[in-house]
């Protein structure tokens, strides 16, 4: 029976993993310095070629600079 039953839960097990996964590189990505440094660049490459509007670009510095600051707290 216990075999069975592995069966049975083997996909579900393998879709939660999935989803554990997914969840660890969301963290890692909202988490990493680097990273968001790298985002701050190209929005500001963006903004400077007018693929993006001045208010696109605060938004979105105002964003990155806060969870860098938040990041750098955390780490402290």
């Amino acid at each position: 029976m216990l075999l069975i039953d592995d069966l049975l839960l083997l996909p579900l097990r393998g879709v939660i993993g999935i989803f554990k996964k997914i969840n660890e590189m969301a963290e890692t990505e909202l988490s990493d310095a680097d990273r968001i440094r790298e985002k701050l660049m190209e929005a500001r490459l963006k903004f400077e070629l007018d693929e993006m509007s001045e208010e696109e670009y605060e938004e979105l510095e105002t964003e990155l600079l806060a969870r860098l600051d938040s990041l750098r707290e955390s780490q402290s």
